[in-house]
Order: C-alpha cells, then structure tokens, then sequence
C-alpha cells in the first residue's frame, strides 16, 4: 500500500481527498497545523473510513517537524493543501503569505528529495488564469499577472515544482488548478468549515440559511453576463477530491522525463452566483435574504474550465450535480448547527 502525506489534510479539501485516497487503497497521514482548521473534519474521515489516520499538528514550514513525520512513515508521495488563503488578507498581509505559502511548500519538497522523493501533487488555482482573453480556459490559456499576494503564491510555488522536478529525477509532479470546489461528503460527516466570516460563497448561503448570517450579499450584478452576475465554475468537493486519486495513478504509471503536468479540475460548465443562489433556494426549499452590492476588488467577470485534457489523460471526469452538491452543503450545515 503506498502511504500519501497530505498537508493541511485537516481542511476542506483535505479531509474529502483521504476519504477519497483511503477508498482507492492507499494510506494516509495528515499534517496540519490547525491554524485555520480544527480536528472536526478528521473525526469525520474516520467514521466514513472506519480507520484511524495518523496526525502530526505540526507547520510545514518547519523542516525539523516534516523530518520527523518523513521519519516516522514511509511516504510515496504528498499533496500540498497547507496555505494561507484569504485573498483580502493577503492584500493586508504579503509577507505572512509570502513566507507561509512559499516556505511550506519549499520544505515539503526538500524534505521530501531527503527521503527519496516520490510523486508530489500541487494544489492550485484557476486565479493565475486571472480573466481569460478566451473561455472556457485551457491548461494552454496564458497566465495573468496576479490580483493579489495570494494569487501570486500559487503562480510561484507552481514555477517552484516546474524547476525542482526538471532538476531532481526523484520527483514526480503534477499541477491541479481547481476551480470553485462546493458542497460536502453525501454522508454530511465532513464539508466546509470556515472559521469566522466565510471567504467562499457556498457557506455563506448555507450560514445564511441556518441564521448565522443576516443577508447574504451578491458582489455585482452589472457584469456582461446573461443576468449580470459572475460566472463561475462550481465542481463538487467529492468529484475534486477523486481528481487526487486519478492524478497517483498517473504518476505512478507514467514517468515524463523532467516534465511536470498540468491540468484543470473543473466541470467545464458556467454557471452564474445568481443561479447558485436561485437553485440552492429552490433544491432545498429554504429562502434567502441576499442583496446586491458592489462588485468585489480582484474579481473577474467570468471564467470556466476546459477539461478535456483530464478527461483524456487522466481518465477523470466531474459527474455530480449541482443540485446533489447544493443539497450535502445544506445537510452539512444543517448537521452542524443541528437543525431539522
């Protein structure tokens, strides 16, 4: 069985990627150093699972503490998850985002060439295509200079893997720009879990909808769209998270000499905040008080993905829908704030 380190594994993403990872066969360790997370979502992966993941609370920027962990396991490879990812943050904070979001993952992947490397797998963002000359976007669609520090962080530690596997035969990479992951595990044990005032939309609606928030707001309906509001790309967190599997498939079965792939994780279907809005309302019958406000600093009008490459390559494909995604939020929600 090959063993995956999964930084930040106790995050969103994170935590629906062991579950994902663990069905397929393989081992799992978590490291996190629950500076914006709790151990909540990890309970969950081992009740959906039945087994126990092993759990360093430890910073990835730390070497001593990623030797330890490389120590104590055997590790085939790693999926970087541990960032910092607020974007209005990032704006106010540069240097802490720099210094997290580049030392964190410099240290897994030195640490990782120490220990014989093995395959790496880079968690990105559809951010560096920033707003596309042509939709939908293609792993070939130009990278646009940064909106924020954050943004920024991605494009670097995507050049950094780029570099460390052309120079250390060791190592195996894989770049995945996600797009906008929503929705939670069908068994409502685990889903997003924002500390504070969410940053993403879909846990605004639903805390909204629980009446943790008073109103939600819509940035922008003046945008050239057909109802005025962004357009964005939603994939279900669980079809993302199978992405991960297919991509430790890939890479433990085809070894491109130097080379570094990349590919988009998305489903390929553009669909406005409005109708998120409008389809979240009507799937679980709950109504929202939203309204309109300005549009947000560093938003683009518009952006999806082209997926054929990692439908080809990878042999992967999202498949569920938004209405089955936009119901697990809301029963995770609801799960939470125990309500009926």
């Amino acid at each position: 069985m090959k063993n995956i380190l999964i930084t930040g594994g106790a995050g969103f993403i994170g935590s629906h990627t062991a579950v994902e990872l663990i069905g397929a066969g393989y081992g799992v360790i978590v490291v996190d150093n629950l500076s914006n997370a709790d151990t909540t979502c990890l309970e969950g992966v081992e009740k959906i699972t039945g087994q126990k993941i092993p759990f360093y609370k430890a910073d990835c920027c730390e070497k001593e503490d990623m030797r330890k962990i490389f120590g104590e396991n055997r590790i085939d490879g790693a999926i970087h998850f541990a960032a910092f990812k607020a974007v209005g943050e990032s704006v106010d904070r540069p240097l802490m985002y720099y210094r997290n979001n580049l030392l964190s993952f410099i240290t897994l992947l030195e640490v990782m060439i120490e220990n014989g490397g093995g395959g790496v797998v880079f968690s990105s963002s559809a951010t560096v295509y920033g707003q596309p000359d042509k939709l939908p976007a293609t792993e070939d669609t130009p990278r646009k200079p940064a909106t924020s520090p954050y943004g920024n962080t991605k494009q670097i530690c995507e050049d950094i893997l780029l570099d460390a596997v052309k120079a250390h035969p060791s190592l195996k990479g894989m770049i995945l720009r996600y797009f906008n992951p929503i929705g939670a595990h069908p068994s409502a044990l685990i889903g997003e879990l924002p500390r504070g005032v969410p940053n993403n939309l879909v846990p605004f609606i639903t805390q909204t909808a629980a009446g943790l928030r008073e109103e939600l707001r819509i940035f922008g309906n003046d945008y050239p769209t057909p109802d005025g509001t962004a357009l964005r790309d939603y994939i279900d967190i669980v079809d993302l998270a199978t992405a991960h599997v297919s991509a430790f498939e890939r890479m433990t079965g085809h070894n491109p000499d130097g080379s570094c792939e990349v590919f988009n994780i998305g489903t390929g279907r553009p669909l406005s905040v409005m109708e998120l809005v409008e389809r979240f309302m009507a799937i679980n019958r709950v109504p929202l008080k939203y309204k309109i406000a300005g549009r947000r600093e560093g938003d683009v009008e518009a952006v999806w993905a082209d997926t054929s490459l990692a439908n080809r390559v990878l042999g992967w494909k999202a498949c569920r829908s938004v209405e089955e995604t936009l119901a697990n939020a809301w029963a995770w929600e609801k799960k939470l704030r125990r309500l009926k």
